[in-house]
């Protein structure tokens, strides 16, 4: 009887631990789905450079700190902070800003469709550039549904000849192709804890970015709102750093297969959470836009049949809004 009792709360306690992870995960979604509002409200009073270099900064202060607590310090020597200076323009500084000056006029909900295809891009790098990705049905499906939800969504506007909301868009694009070099970078960072990489791009960002700031923005000359400057710390410290802490966490615990199951759940998240604070609407071509990223998000990103062994494992295609 004892030991029919002991199995059945080992039981309980194993479904207690998955329904705690599954709800991270949940969490992981829906922080960088508000990501996108958070950027939104953001940039109406605050630049964009001025907003991420913020952004970076309170951010990667706030790794280093947890890293530090964890009794770890960060690589000194002078090839690693060069592979974090690189991984910072791919990671950070140049999508962060594309997609913060992008959101001055494109809706919040139309950035998160078109930043989650990453893993699309990431495949198709891979594949032109260094010729070892192995190509599949699966694959190919993928990338073509996510091209043509890409093409759907933009292609509307350029359709409409809304020219400065397609740059904008386009913008966004390029963010997310910058986001595709990064998980391909970001295994040479192999042997180091994951937060290192993350938190060395950050301060790196804000080291490129706070000077750029101080001379285009002058932000001591700025009167930002209210709602920008929460946006802006709910950004920074919500949407990045503790974002970055839960997704390390459900690495090691879901794995990275089940970790990515993020890339598809946080674009209804990000355009559910548009709508309601910011009163947004997609379009019908939208809709249909946003079914075929959603598909070719998770063709891209289920796991390769065993024995198969991908060129880029799931959790190199971390994406960071």
């Amino acid at each position: 009887m004892t030991g029919k009792t002991n199995l059945a709360s080992q039981g309980n306690g194993t479904k207690s631990n998955v329904a705690r992870e599954l709800a991270l995960l949940l969490l992981l979604s829906t922080l960088w789905g508000a990501s996108y509002t958070f950027i939104k409200i953001g940039v109406e009073s605050i630049p964009p450079v001025t907003l991420i270099a913020v952004r970076t900064l309170i951010a990667g202060t706030i790794l280093l700190a947890i890293l530090r607590l964890r009794g770890l310090s960060l690589p000194r020597d002078r090839q690693t902070w060069k592979r974090f200076l690189l991984q910072a323009c791919l990671n950070s500084v140049v999508p962060f800003t594309l997609i913060a000056w992008a959101q001055q006029t494109t809706e919040a909900g139309l950035a998160s469709i078109l930043n989650s295809t990453t893993p699309v891009f990431a495949f198709l790098l891979t594949w032109l550039v260094t010729r070892h990705e192995a190509v599949t049905g699966r694959k190919l499906f993928g990338v073509g549904a996510g091209l043509i939800g890409i093409c759907l969504i933009v292609g509307v506007q350029a359709l409409s000849g809304i020219g400065h909301q397609l740059v904008a868009q386009l913008a966004i694009v390029a963010a997310t192709v910058c986001y595709a070099g990064a998980a391909i970078f970001g295994k040479n960072f192999k042997g180091l804890d994951p937060m290192m990489p993350a938190a060395g791009s950050l301060i790196c960002g804000a080291a490129l970015l706070v000077p750029v700031s101080l001379i285009v923005d002058r932000p001591w000359t700025l009167a930002p709102s209210m709602p920008s400057m929460l946006a802006l710390l709910a950004l920074s410290v919500f949407s990045t750093a503790l974002a970055f802490v839960i997704y390390f966490r459900l690495v090691q615990t879901l794995g990275s297969v089940g970790t990515t199951a993020q890339a598809y759940l946080r674009v209804p998240i990000g355009v559910a959470i548009g709508a309601v604070v910011l009163g947004e609407t997609l379009s019908p071509v939208a809709w249909f836009g946003l079914a075929f990223v959603v598909a070719g998000v998770i063709a891209m990103t289920i796991p390769a049949r065993k024995g198969i062994k991908p060129v880029l494992r799931p959790v190199d295609l971390i994406q960071r809004p």
